[in-house]
């Protein structure tokens, strides 16, 4: 089983989506492992996104993801994270594939519902920025 990351983003969070994107991820076959609610800071923020540092975004992405509440989940699927960027679709809700959580709940690129490890940077890397080993629960 592939370890992932899921963050229902704040605007998430303000429209009260957690559990209709939780269902959706759990109807596609992923397992929770760990799951929290926290408030980043700016600096937490900046840290997490830190890979994204220098690119236009990023001082909005991290006034964005401080700016309330997000839930944080590690998922588990013999696909990882590979299928869970399907499940979420693009970036773009505009672009998304029809029912994926961006396409049914994101309202812009930034605004886009939830944010989903990418397979090529580094899934364990975020994982490991909420959750320590003994957090996670196997199944």
């Amino acid at each position: 089983m592939n370890k992932t990351l899921l963050i229902i983003k704040p605007d998430s969070v303000k429209r009260n989506l957690i559990g209709k994107i939780l269902n959706q991820i759990i109807d596609a076959g992923f397992n929770i492992l760990a799951m929290k609610m926290v408030w980043f800071s700016k600096e937490q923020g900046g840290e997490f996104y830190a890979i994204h540092k220098g690119k236009d975004f990023y001082d909005w992405l991290v006034n964005f993801i401080s700016s309330g509440p997000i839930v944080v989940c590690c998922l588990e699927h013999p696909e990882g994270p590979a299928k869970l960027r399907e499940v979420v679709g693009a970036t773009d809700p505009k672009k998304a594939a029809q029912g994926t959580v961006r396409n049914l709940y994101g309202t812009s690129v930034g605004e886009n519902a939830v944010h989903a490890s990418a397979p090529d940077e580094d899934p364990d890397r975020e994982i490991n920025f909420f959750f320590g080993e003994k957090e996670l629960f196997e199944y």
